[in-house]
């Protein structure tokens, strides 16, 4: 890697703020989906709400012509209930990579910056935004290496979270994008689709915590997005050993012109990728692992569909959205080496400590560990969304064959502000706590060892550690809404 290069960054769905222009205000003056400190309902409530800027049908791989427009990247968390796992904000990721020395352009410096932040219109096809891609870095690539000298030969680097990678993928293969980029750095991003999206826009918003009043099915399901994170991988359940691709499942109620249009968009960057020997090369992908996430689906007679954690016997786990078996290339085997494990939720690898270590390495060249050597592993379970109203219920679980260690449950609101912290009994590696009368908001789950702890295993009956940290988000809806 050269210090000189230019890196981009992209985030996943819903990552991006959303204006809408009109001939008085830009897009940064009319937000429909914005950081709202403290209330995510507030983007689904207000005079401007992003679910009244569905996809119309037919549009494809076009933008409708609404006027909406990416403005920047979201700095705090964000989550659409129906669409996706809620998300942390991208400020840390950022603030991370400028500590290494790179430099956003800032208005009236004339001189270039290496470091682009790349916000997208995420309701939008990832073929169009792919494209779109291509009139944003280039030009900028071309200013970057306008400097000459040892600039002049600069290239991309892509770090991409979740479907920003499959947006960034589509622009490296299908655009020419390949001829200007040296490395290309996945965090979380469906490589082969994630079942969890077949869940979301089968199910609807959401099947048993009681309907929400806010209308948010309709807007999922007109997302083309959406429908490009659907599995490429046979996810589709008939009874055991017995699985099936979207496009052969008969029984699956979605539209059988957008399910086929999902699969052509993987099996056609699978062809490209195949095809050039070097799209391998450049690409490092960070993968969430051993969390409980969404693999397999079968569709109930009622039409609704039945999430599984499981292959039959099998369970490969994944960062609680994205599951192993679609976070890794498709020619790849599970346990490849080419791929970099980090045991965290879907919504914070692009901020979890080691992800970050692993991009700096990747930059630089040179080595960074910072982690515990020995670091005891957990699996947390946590709902995305609950009502107001409704026990929240979290379970950790240790793995290995010690599994003595004393954990600690926290629960921090989006302010910064720990709501509760719990140390549950540790029954033979099992912990469960149950958190009433907590306030509506998107709070931060973080499973970790309790403070003042020894070090070291078999120092206590019921102490070890460090346990690695897992942190995940759940939104609690207020039950007025």
């Amino acid at each position: 890697m050269t210090d000189t290069d230019l890196v981009v960054v992209l985030p996943g769905i819903m990552g991006s703020i959303l204006g809408v222009s009109t001939r008085d205000r830009s897009a940064a003056e009319n937000l429909v989906w914005a950081p709202t400190a403290g209330a995510v309902w507030n983007n689904l409530t207000g005079r401007l709400r992003i679910q009244d800027f569905p996809i119309p049908e037919g549009c494809g791989d076009e933008p409708p012509g609404d006027r909406v427009e990416a403005v920047e990247l979201m700095p705090d968390v964000h989550a659409i209930p129906g669409v996706w796992t809620p998300v942390k904000g991208y400020t840390p990721l950022v603030e991370h990579l400028e500590q290494l020395g790179y430099r956003r352009h800032q208005p009236g410096d004339p001189r270039p910056g290496n470091l682009l932040t790349v916000p997208y219109d995420w309701r939008l096809s990832n073929r169009y935004n792919g494209q779109r891609l291509a009139g944003i870095v280039e030009p900028a690539l071309d200013r970057w290496r306008s400097q000459g000298g040892r600039y002049a030969n600069a290239q991309l680097v892509f770090v991409c979270h979740s479907m920003g990678g499959l947006v960034a993928r589509w622009y490296i293969e299908k655009c020419g994008g390949f001829g200007h980029t040296r490395r290309l750095i996945t965090l979380g991003t469906p490589w082969r689709g994630a079942a969890s999206a077949v869940e979301q826009l089968v199910n609807g918003v959401t099947p048993g915590i009681g309907p929400l009043h806010v209308d948010l099915t309709t807007f999922a399901r007109s997302l083309p997005s959406l429908y490009q994170l659907m599995p490429e991988y046979a996810c589709m359940t008939n009874g055991p050993r017995d699985y099936q691709k979207t496009t052969a499942h008969a029984a699956l109620p979605l539209p059988s012109a957008r399910v086929t249009d999902a699969m052509s968009f993987y099996t056609t960057l699978q062809d490209a990728e195949v095809s050039r020997p070097d799209s391998k090369t450049i690409s490092h992908a960070i993968v969430g692992t051993r969390q409980p996430t969404t693999t397999t689906i079968s569709i109930n007679p009622d039409g609704t569909a039945t999430a599984f954690e499981t292959f039959g016997a099998d369970n490969d786990y994944g960062d609680g959205t994205v599951p192993l078996t679609g976070a890794i290339g498709h020619d790849e085997p599970l346990d490849t080496p080419r791929v970099f494990r980090v045991r965290d939720g879907h919504g914070n690898l692009h901020r979890n400590p080691a992800a970050l270590d692993q991009i700096e390495e990747i930059l630089t060249t040179a080595s960074v560990r910072r982690r515990a050597s020995q670091p005891v592993k957990v699996r947390v379970r946590a709902p995305d969304l609950t009502l107001a109203a409704e026990a929240l219920q979290i379970e950790a679980d240790i793995d290995g064959e010690d599994r003595r260690h004393a954990l600690r449950i926290v629960v921090t609101h989006e302010s910064g502000r720990i709501l509760e912290s719990r140390q549950p009994t540790n029954r033979d590696g099992h912990a469960h706590a149950t958190f009433t009368n907590l306030p509506p908001g998107t709070h931060t789950i973080t499973v970790d060892s309790p403070p003042n702890q020894p070090g070291m295993p078999g120092t206590g009956p019921n102490y070890g550690g460090p346990i690695e940290p897992v942190t995940t988000t759940t939104l609690i809806w207020p039950n007025d809404l």
